[in-house]
């Protein structure tokens, strides 16, 4: 049996998924950069992390929510199975990781993946704002990291 196949199994994506994610990913990087503005009614950021294994710089459009002035909440949803890869490059390297807003500067951040109260708080927030998520959420037997993003 081929690798990809193992791979596509055991719920990661496959090499055509992952090719077309970082495409659709690229384009929506140069949309964003060029008007600063929503996608499918939600506002969006550019996070950049550090690649977990390679080191390299990694950039990923994201969904934000406000969480006060100075802070951020993103969704680590990756369609549902698993973690999305910028999630386990910020995990692995948290000092590398800085958010891009309205095609400005990037800007530093701290990330913290919240849990119990925390959580369900900032989760009360999202879903209110976006029911999307919580459809999503419900078809998931993981539940969705929510990371709060507070500037350095």
């Amino acid at each position: 049996m081929a690798q990809s196949t193992d791979k596509t199994r055991s719920g990661g994506p496959s090499p055509l998924s992952r090719w077309m994610q970082l495409k659709m990913n690229a384009r929506a990087i140069r949309r964003f950069r060029r008007t600063g503005r929503q996608f499918m009614g939600m506002d969006l950021l550019i996070l950049h992390t550090v690649g977990k294994s390679s080191g390299t710089p990694r950039q990923s459009p994201l969904a934000w929510f406000a969480d006060g002035d100075d802070s951020w909440l993103i969704v680590a949803s990756g369609g549902g199975k698993r973690n999305p890869d910028w999630y386990a490059n910020m995990v692995a390297h948290p000092e590398g990781t800085s958010v891009e807003l309205h095609g400005g500067d990037p800007v530093p951040v701290t990330p913290h993946t919240l849990d119990g109260e925390a959580r369900a708080e900032a989760w009360k927030r999202i879903t209110a704002d976006q029911p999307r998520y919580g459809k999503y959420q419900k078809k998931s037997e993981r539940q969705y990291p929510v990371v709060r993003l507070t500037r350095r």
